[in-house]
């Protein structure tokens, strides 16, 4: 039986760059989810011919929005859904499922490194067809609905098992649970010599990946483990749970504080990464070492040649502005295309579709390639450890061996976190009017060379504005402002300061970026508008 429901509109769910996300107890309201679901169908057409994944990454309320999803989706008559056992599917798996199988997209239940449980956050990205997030003028056509919206469809049926492999059948929707690991194992065995990561891994090589409760425990303990053959026990925190176990799932140098004193003990493997909530993220850590996510694709790129799936070539590399310039440097020693975007990863799927890019990252830890459109997080810790098994060097040698050809970018993001939108929209408006005033300004040994608003023209389809600030420098550094749209409490100000140095490759990045914070300060002038004297999360 199809039930239609009145409703009001919610006016707070307008889509940012990673979907819809708000805390739990916001998303908890009545009706709210179901308006935003029904939304998104609104803007489809003929659904009867549609399929759509869903699934998500294990947090708290998600189970019950599944069941939500599968009713109303039965109540618009869409064909069928993919649904993952228990729920789960990884963001990366995710879109590799609707891409092998030409499905017209999906709901990926996450948000994504934010934390999980009743008191933490909940999420939905709608990917289309392309495996990747919708663009601008889809999650605007679906703002529009949520605003006018004033019914929604709701089949009245029992809730359907997702524990077991089956297909069910109600009306005229076809609901599949599948195996949401054994698509996305597959894929990624095409990719990488297995062989020669098994001898590594099944080595005296000391191995450790922590899945921080998210959806990619049992994907790594399937391929690191099982497949692989690294000692039971390689993958921590390997459970996936509706408050992470009460982790905050990012995996940086803060909330995977845990296994950074790991690595940095008197007995510390040889190699470890951990992951998002979702797996789209990731860190890479040696033995006493930290690589940076701008080194972390700045390498990738330079060693493209040791994995088999790209041994004939690569087309090209993307990065988003706020990420270091390093990528740049390989980019133009290999002469292949090189790419400047916003921050998004939906900025990196034309260029994926056209073949201008074959890897892309961004500096807020995500790395990938366009096997699928989005970054994923064991793809790039499988591509670390095929880098170790061929040069047979630890993390910290490759990096360096690296930085000795190159030159070293050193790099810190700056967060302040929870400011009131108004101060911190009125920080970036007067930061913006005043760049044109900081050209030829001097700055104690720096002097800015350039100053300008990062406008980005898709030659493909599209423009896009309001992406930051960015600072040059004479010497080459560089300073770039930026609003986040990831959290939910408060507006964030993301300061990114940067500095080439082709000497003294092994200093404290905090100590050779110290001016340059000072005058990054002076610029936005953050602590008299904000009160902040330092910033609040320091990667």
């Amino acid at each position: 039986m199809i039930k239609t429901v009145k409703t009001t509109p919610y006016l707070d769910q307008k889509m940012g760059t990673a979907g819809l996300r708000k805390k739990t107890k916001e998303a908890l309201k009545p009706n709210y989810v179901e308006n935003f679901l029904q939304s998104i169908f609104n803007t489809i057409q003929n659904l009867n011919q549609k399929s759509f994944l869903v699934g998500g990454d294990g947090r708290y309320y998600n189970k019950v929005i599944i069941q939500k999803i599968i009713k109303i989706a039965i109540a618009n008559q869409v064909k069928k859904l993919y649904i993952g056992q228990d729920g789960l599917v990884s963001t990366p798996a995710g879109s590799h499922i609707i891409l092998k199988n030409k499905l017209d997209g999906g709901l990926v239940l996450t948000a994504s490194h934010n934390p999980g449980g009743i008191d933490g956050d909940f999420g939905i990205k709608y990917s289309t067809s392309t495996g990747g997030q919708c663009q601008p003028h889809e999650s605007a056509a679906i703002y529009e609905q949520t605003k006018t919206i004033t019914e929604y469809k709701i089949a009245d049926i029992p809730d359907v098992d997702l524990s077991e492999l089956k297909t069910y059948k109600f009306e005229n929707t076809e609901i599949e649970v599948i195996d949401p690991y054994v698509d996305y194992i597959e894929m990624i065995e095409g990719i990488f010599d297995f062989n020669k990561l098994k001898e590594l891994l099944t080595s005296d090589f000391r191995f450790v990946f922590d899945a921080m409760n998210g959806v990619t425990g049992p994907y790594a303990q399937k391929i690191f483990e099982e497949i692989l053959g690294a000692p039971k026990g390689s993958v921590h925190n390997a459970i996936p749970k509706e408050d992470f176990g009460g982790l905050h799932p990012d995996p940086n140098l803060i909330y995977a504080k845990h296994l950074v004193d790991l690595m940095y003990s008197d007995n510390a493997p040889d190699f470890a990464a951990a992951n998002d909530g979702d797996g789209d993220r990731n860190m890479i850590l040696g033995n006493h070492f930290f690589v940076s996510p701008s080194d972390c694709l700045a390498i990738i790129t330079d060693n493209y040649k040791l994995i088999p799936a790209y041994k004939n070539g690569i087309y090209g590399v993307a990065k988003s502005a706020a990420t270091s310039m390093a990528v740049k440097k390989v980019a133009d020693n290999l002469k292949i295309g090189y790419y400047e975007v916003p921050t998004g990863w939906k900025y990196f799927i034309n260029l994926m579709d056209s073949n201008r890019i074959t890897f892309c990252g961004e500096e807020s830890f995500g790395t990938g390639a366009a096997h699928i459109r989005e970054k994923d997080g064991i793809w790039a810790t499988l591509f670390w450890l095929s880098i170790v098994a061929d040069c047979k060097k630890s993390v910290k040698d490759i990096a360096l061996t690296h930085w000795q050809k190159y030159g070293r970018n050193y790099y810190l993001r700056n967060d302040y976190e929870g400011i009131p939108q108004e101060i911190a929209d009125k920080l970036m408006k007067d930061l913006e009017d005043s760049l044109p005033r900081l050209t030829g300004k001097t700055f104690g040994d720096y002097t800015v060379s350039e100053a300008y608003p990062f406008i980005y023209n898709d030659p493909v389809d599209h423009t896009s504005t309001k992406n930051g600030l960015i600072v040059h420098f004479t010497d080459g550094s560089r300073i770039v402002y930026r609003l986040s749209g990831t959290g939910t409490n408060g507006a964030t100000l993301r300061t990114y300061i940067e500095r080439y140095v082709t000497d003294k490759l092994l200093e404290n990045p905090e100590e050779m970026l110290h001016e340059l914070g000072k005058i990054s300060r002076e610029i936005s002038d953050v602590t008299n508008r904000t009160g902040k004297r330092k910033p609040d999360i320091i990667t």
